[in-house]
């Protein structure tokens, strides 16, 4: 049995300007053909199908496109909603979808949705979808606890269900989960209250994750972001998109005179090709412009110039626009910049209770105790859960 992973379509978002999606309709047709090509039994979108809560009639199209394709061609998808979407909107219609195999979550309603599926070969598989949700979404279905984090949330939502054991479970979800490298693209709180442990995912055989846009495993193997099809924003120069392809095989086997059947998963990826790539240039003006450097790339990407001149340069932007004619953004780098630029990443880089607790040392001359830490996380999460 074969599924495709995908997450975070983000359709019809545009990124510095300009709109990705005649690049979305590209990469969503390569899943397509991919698909045809490989042949999954299902498709996992793990949230985000669309950029905004309320998207254009034009990304409704694209989506409705894709996912009637993959019908077309008898593939059923399994998606969730995330942060970005909005629950109603990818719930509408969800029970007459089911009848096409298009399984899109509903709005929560304090519980997993279990979908059995079975495929030709007769071996069965349980999913469950988890849409996005956070401490206020989950609070009024648990009135008798305590819900302050999503931590919280996400463990009483999974410590409720009852696994069959006879078969693998899948869990399509989307949160950030602890220990994870995230990018400029992603919406992450400070402070760490939208964080979730893995280990709450542990009796599920594949976690399908969403959230974060770089592809990454968490922890084992078959706990996995598959990352965004596209390039967001330049913190995500460096990645690799693609496709991730999870095989469940099964064998039988004899013990105790009895036969016991067992399973094993293998995650792979299956690359995906930009119209137009993001990349980062650096460099003074004139280097820049010569044939033997951007002859080395596709002039039609979407580039970061950062000009390192050192003396002011006369039309900067209509120079590099004439050679680069989808430049997103022109920096300058000024002498003596790179050090102050090291120091204020390193801030942003740091947690709210991260500089709390310098900030408190620097004041009280003494390091912090483990009971203020506490008490100060708990306020911090607290002015979170207020302010959502």
């Amino acid at each position: 049995m074969r599924f495709f992973h995908i997450s975070d379509l983000h359709i019809g978002k545009r990124v510095n300007g300009f709109s990705m999606l005649e690049d979305q309709k590209l990469i969503l047709q390569q899943i397509l053909d991919l698909a045809e090509k490989y042949c999954p039994d299902g498709v996992l979108i793990a949230g985000d199908l669309y950029d905004k809560s309320m998207p254009s009639g034009e990304a409704v199209e694209t989506a409705d496109e894709f996912l009637f394709q993959l019908s077309k061609q008898g593939i059923p998808v399994w998606a969730v909603s995330g942060n970005h979407d909005s629950p109603e909107r990818i719930a509408y219609g969800a029970r007459m979808m089911d009848q096409a195999g298009i399984h899109m979550s509903r709005v929560f309603d304090g519980k997993l949705q279990r979908h059995t599926f079975t495929d030709k070969k007769g071996e069965t598989v349980d999913l469950y979808l988890l849409p996005f949700i956070k401490p206020g979404t989950a609070r009024k279905f648990f009135p008798q606890e305590t819900v302050m984090t999503t931590q919280e949330a996400v463990s009483l939502v999974l410590g409720q269900e009852r696994l069959l054991k006879d078969r693998p479970n899948l869990l399509v979800m989307h949160q950030f989960l602890a220990g994870a490298s995230t990018c400029d693209s992603e919406e992450i709180q400070v402070g760490g209250a939208d964080q979730v442990d893995a280990f709450l995912t542990d009796s599920f055989d594949y976690v399908a994750l969403g959230h974060l846009h770089g592809p990454q495993k968490i922890g084992r193997e078959t706990v996995r972001y598959c990352g965004s099809p596209l390039k967001y924003s330049f913190s995500e120069v460096s990645h690799k998109k693609s496709v991730t392809v999870v095989d469940i095989s099964w064998e039988n086997q004899e013990k105790s005179g009895k036969e016991k059947q067992k399973w094993k998963i293998e995650v792979s990826t299956l690359p995906l090709r930009p119209r137009r790539d993001l990349r980062r240039l650096k460099g003074p003006l004139e280097e820049l412009l010569k044939p033997e450097i951007w002859q080395q790339g596709n002039r039609e990407d979407y580039v970061q110039v950062v000009l390192t001149d050192r003396e002011p340069v006369l039309d900067a932007v209509g120079k590099i626009r004439s050679v680069y004619p989808n430049v997103m953004q022109i920096d300058f780098e000024l002498p003596g910049q790179k050090q102050e630029d090291q120091e204020e990443t390193e801030v942003r880089e740091k947690t709210p209770l991260e500089l709390f607790e310098e900030f408190y040392e620097k004041q009280a001359g003494e390091k912090i105790t483990e009971k203020q830490l506490r008490t100060a996380q708990r306020i911090l999460n607290q002015m979170k859960e207020d302010k959502a």
